[in-house]
């Protein structure tokens, strides 16, 4: 397994990180067991968020209290806030509930701006009185608009960005990547998998593989899925001819209008589950489960009726999807799979 340098933190892990979203949706025993595993099992980077419900409480409780070093791993979060009196409530709480003096990578998160000293908010300023006072060690930011992980790179104000990169990365996402080297800013890959829309791990692993200086973190919350990327401390994935077909196909199949589920058009005024509901289609044919089928999700997907065509999601959708039709369109071939009129198989 391949050793990644974060830019200028000097931080240096496998290149193989823990996003710890998914661990909000299961139990804090379940949780501690699996963070200890991947600790055990040599990954060292767990990125989380004051969003993700419980799951900077449930990092603490499986690395708090001397369970390990300290220094042996490296805690990196968020804060949504955009006053800095939110940003120290944030900070505090985090702080506390990872049961740590520090963090490594603070990070604000989805930004819809770049912030830097002097801009009137007081946010950066923030960031760096508590780097100052010890409580932070780096300064990042993550972002689902392409424009605003640009604009923080040449800014020179972050140390790393974080933003969705996987094998069906647009031309415009390569170069972001490519700017961060040569910045030797750190970049931390989240969505890796695409939002579940891919399901070739192989395949991911070798495609970051080809990057020195891309941190993927991988969102997980089952024994089986840590098991796989464990697999690969040892035995990574190489970028084959044969992989290299594949990821073409991929690229083909998932070029165009498709919601890359990044929530980013929420909310919905009429209470749509968007970053779901508009990527039923592929969710039903690529990452198949009996989830999709259950009554709760016949519901979110019944919502779907409501839209109003007020087109709010289509002015801040990152990628310029015309969502409401999107939204339709899966909706049609949601109740034609319930009919039993399309019979959903892998793809």
């Amino acid at each position: 397994m391949k050793q990644i340098t974060l830019g200028t933190t000097g931080i240096i892990v496998p290149q193989n990180g823990f996003g710890a979203l998914p661990v909000q949706r299961i139990s804090s025993e379940a949780a501690v067991s699996l963070l200890r595993r991947a600790y055990t099992g040599g990954i060292r980077f767990f990125d989380t968020a004051r969003g993700y419900t419980d799951s900077e409480e449930k990092l603490g409780l499986a690395f708090g209290d001397g369970y390990v070093n300290r220094e042996e791993i490296y805690l990196a979060s968020k804060t949504p806030a955009k006053k800095p009196e939110d940003f120290w409530k944030d900070l505090e709480t985090c702080l506390a509930t990872l049961k740590t003096e520090y963090i490594d990578i603070y990070q604000f998160h989805c930004a819809g701006q770049v912030y830097a000293p002097g801009d009137g908010t007081g946010m950066y300023e923030c960031m760096l009185e508590a780097k100052k006072q010890g409580k932070i060690r780096h300064i990042g930011i993550t972002a689902h608009k392409i424009q605003v992980a640009i604009d923080a790179a040449n800014s020179g104000l972050y140390e790393t960005i974080q933003f969705p990169f996987s094998y069906i990365a647009t031309e415009k996402e390569m170069e972001l990547v490519e700017l961060c080297r040569e910045k030797n800013i750190g970049f931390i890959a989240m969505k890796g998998l695409a939002g579940g829309l891919i399901n070739n791990s192989a395949a991911a692993m070798a495609f970051m593989n080809q990057f020195d200086h891309v941190l993927p973190i991988w969102g997980m919350q089952k024994e089986e899925e840590l098991d796989q990327w464990l697999s690969y401390m040892e035995n990574t994935p190489e970028m084959t001819q044969e992989l290299k077909d594949f990821i073409e196909k991929e690229k083909q199949e998932l070029s165009g209008s498709f919601c890359r589920g990044c929530g980013y058009c929420m909310p919905c005024p009429q209470g749509i589950e968007i970053n779901t509901c508009a990527r039923m289609y592929l969710m039903l044919r690529r990452a198949q489960s009996d989830m999709w089928l259950t009554k709760e999700m016949q519901e979110k997907m019944a919502k779907v009726e409501n839209c109003t065509g007020c087109r709010k999601c289509v002015k801040k959708c990152p990628y310029g999807l015309e969502t409401p039709e999107l939204l339709k369109w899966n909706l049609e071939d949601y109740k034609k799979v319930l009919k039993g009129e399309v019979k959903v198989t892998a793809e």
